[in-house]
């Protein structure tokens, strides 16, 4: 009895750690969708903004404000409407943590 419920603990804590994992890739692709402008890992070439190390707060209201028509744009208006709340929250975290250029 006392084997079968390590193995189900060590099963769960391993099916925790993929899905974890699985989640973290998801925010990359999100993210990936930024690479063309921001720059990989939001390490932007000189004349665009960059994106890594900055306040992930700053970041995100920046993202929402620009999907409900607060902030002009050209094209984040129409890019950031592809995302809910929460993509953009991870998204921004996403780009928080990456270190600056």
């Amino acid at each position: 009895m006392k084997r079968t419920k390590k193995w189900l603990v060590a099963g769960a804590l391993g099916t925790a750690a993929l899905w974890a994992q699985a989640e973290v890739n998801q925010v990359r692709v999100w993210a990936a969708a930024c690479a063309n402008c921001h720059g990989t890992e939001g390490r932007a070439l000189q004349g665009m903004e960059a994106l890594a190390g900055k306040d992930k707060d700053e970041m995100l209201q920046k993202l929402l404000d620009f999907k409900n028509g607060r902030k002009p744009a050209t094209i984040m208006h129409q890019l950031s409407k592809g995302y809910t709340d929460e993509q953009l929250a991870q998204i921004s975290a996403y780009f928080a943590a990456q270190k600056k250029q």
